[in-house]
């Protein structure tokens, strides 16, 4: 009988086969995993490429659960930055917001048909309020939360008793429901909230633009100290409107041009200036009262936009007018 491998076929690479599982069953949720700890594309990304590496030295038949020994390993790996991290942002000047996830909020979510009340989402507001948690209690929110595990799980993965995590758990809770309220809304809202937004901006209408936020909406930007940015929360519609104005008024806006996009899953822009080269983002955040927004969240920190492609720059005579130009919406490839 003919052999089912034909010798002159080079056999199957064992190290690849076992990578090419590991994408393809355990890094879309281990990546969720360690952005929502951490809060950064980049790092969450090293997180899985670190787990990877300790994973591929491990003797898979030693591992009772591969999923759960990865999520242990993610989970422990983020833990151990936080502790570093905490340094950080303690020295961090100004607002800390979240690296931006731009159109590919659900590529983030732990499985594309989770159902658990958190797993879809990665909004500014809720890793905001995340952010606000202790390491631990974030580890177990999330792990009981998002990825839906039982309460004998997540205290394996965290190497806790099972009542400490459920006090872990029960705190995470209390934290979140007074500092979050989940709001979704429907693509038509989306648009109708960013071409409010813009035309008030683009023609400099203070009145107009307040109109469209909330009385008490709050304008939160990240410069990492890097570069210029409101040093901390601006509060009330009315101020905001003024600011945000007040920016697209001056000549360091000349020529910057805006792409639509959503960004953490909420409606937004990338702003690109005359190089082409990505300036910030803007994420405007839905109030539960309809056509109003409640927070805009603008990122300008550098080492944050790193990921996010640049455009073409405009020609030397280009439009340099105040003020900033809507392009077409930015279409993933």
């Amino acid at each position: 009988m003919p052999s089912p491998h034909d010798a002159s076929d080079p056999l199957p690479d064992p190290a690849a086969a076992r990578a090419l599982r590991f994408d393809h069953e355990h890094a879309r949720s281990l990546r969720a995993l360690a952005y929502r700890m951490l809060g950064s594309r980049a790092e969450a990304e090293d997180m899985v490429q670190e787990a990877w590496l300790r994973w591929a030295e491990v003797d898979e038949a030693t591992v009772h659960h591969t999923g759960a020994f990865l999520s242990r390993l993610v989970t422990n790996l983020c833990l151990d930055r936080l502790q570093s991290a905490a340094v950080r942002r303690e020295q961090y000047v100004g607002v800390w917001l979240p690296e931006p996830l731009v159109d590919e909020a659900g590529d983030w979510s732990p499985d594309p048909q989770a159902q658990a009340e958190f797993a879809q989402d990665v909004s500014v507001a809720f890793m905001l309020t995340l952010e606000r948690l202790s390491p631990l209690e974030r580890a177990a929110f999330l792990l009981r939360e998002v990825f839906e595990l039982d309460f004998d799980e997540v205290a394996r993965r965290l190497g806790r008793s099972e009542a400490a995590c459920r006090q872990l758990v029960s705190r995470a809770r209390q934290h979140v429901k007074a500092d979050y309220a989940r709001h979704e809304v429907e693509d038509e809202e989306r648009q109708r909230l960013f071409g409010a937004f813009m035309d008030a901006l683009t023609s400099f209408d203070v009145d107009a633009l307040a109109k469209v936020l909330t009385e008490d909406a709050v304008l939160l930007a990240d410069g990492g100290g890097k570069v210029t940015a409101v040093p901390k929360a601006l509060e009330g519609g009315a101020l905001v409107a003024r600011a945000f104005v007040g920016f697209a008024r001056m000549p360091s806006s000349r020529a910057w041009r805006v792409r639509q996009v959503r960004i953490n899953g909420l409606p937004g822009y990338i702003v690109y200036g005359p190089d082409g080269a990505p300036i910030q983002t803007v994420a405007l955040r839905p109030a539960q009262e309809p056509g109003r927004i409640s927070a805009i969240y603008v990122q300008r920190n550098p080492d944050k936009l790193r990921h996010l492609a640049a455009i073409e720059p405009l020609p030397p005579a280009g439009d340099l007018r105040p003020g900033v130009v809507v392009m077409d919406p930015l279409r993933p490839d």
